[in-house]
């Protein structure tokens, strides 16, 4: 069909508007990429703007040997993995009974859990809790409190309700159990809306900051991002690496160190997105949109 001047000039528009939020996201990352990347002399000269002046890997070593990149990453690590099991572990068995029309308070309780996205729980009493628990200095301070996003919850209940009520039936009269039907027929038919769930629980809990800075005061159980924070607010990074010789020092900046850690910070999301971006718009559109 062919396109009229409104549709023509209406396309153009919106490619424009794409194209420049492309291009502010896409440009201070490759910036950030060539200041981890460039030399001294580039740096220190101005001359770095989009692409790597000098290549060298430096910035990388010296983050490496000078800092607790190692533990901080693995604490990042188990901070998600663990997060995102439990996470969509409470997500499934909260979603599955919701979805349900024989569950008779399945709308008191929708209701209730989207009263708690209009008003948030506060930082006081929220640490408040967790101390009462006892969860201070521990992971479960930082698993407890975003152990189910309530969005994630009703993109999953909204899924569970579009799976045809035919196909359970039938199940039933095979024999099928309620645990049996959701791990054997529901599950496997959830994928796309399982893996989107999961990268939006992985990417929360890999960025996990003002809870990890809240609730965590072992130096030793920070993870990256309060790691990287710390390193970027710093007036005297060169000075804080350790086992870094000084004649290496000398050969980096505080701005292409700290670029380094960024990157480090932000590669394993980037990794992971192209493996579950195309269960992306169908898991989400599908969740969100029916019922």
């Amino acid at each position: 069909m062919k396109s009229t001047w409104d549709e023509k000039i209406f396309y153009t528009i919106n490619y424009m508007f794409l194209g420049l939020a492309a291009l502010s996201c896409v440009l201070p990352l490759m910036h950030i990429i060539s200041l981890s990347l460039s030399s001294y002399q580039a740096i220190v000269s101005g001359h770095v703007t989009l692409w790597p002046q000098g290549w060298t890997i430096e910035a990388y070593k010296a983050l490496y040997d000078g800092t607790n990149l190692v533990k901080a990453f693995r604490n990042s690590i188990v901070i998600t993995v663990v997060g995102v099991a439990l996470s969509m572990w409470f997500t499934i068995m909260a979603a599955y009974p919701l979805a349900k029309k024989y569950f008779y308070a399945r709308r008191f309780f929708t209701l209730a859990i989207v009263f708690t996205m209009l008003f948030g729980t506060p930082l006081i009493p929220l640490f408040l809790i967790v101390k009462s628990l006892g969860l201070l200095d521990t992971y479960g301070a930082i698993w407890m409190p975003g152990l189910i996003s309530a969005f994630n919850m009703l993109v999953l209940r909204t899924f569970f309700m579009n799976v045809p009520e035919e196909l359970e039936e039938a199940a039933r009269m095979d024999g099928c159990g309620e645990w049996r039907l959701l791990t054997r027929i529901i599950l496997p038919l959830s994928m796309p809306v399982l893996a989107t769930l999961t990268l939006f629980y992985g990417v929360g809990y890999w960025n996990s900051f003002l809870h990890v800075l809240m609730f965590i005061n072992d130096s030793a159980r920070m993870n990256l991002a309060v790691m990287i924070q710390q390193m970027v607010a710093s007036q005297s990074v060169l000075q804080e690496l350790n086992s870094v010789r000084q004649d290496d020092l000398q050969q980096m900046t505080p701005e292409s160190i700290k670029a380094a850690g960024v990157i480090v910070l932000i590669v394993p999301m980037l990794i992971v997105y192209p493996f579950l971006q195309k269960y992306f718009v169908k898991g989400v559109m599908i969740g969100a949109i029916k019922g």
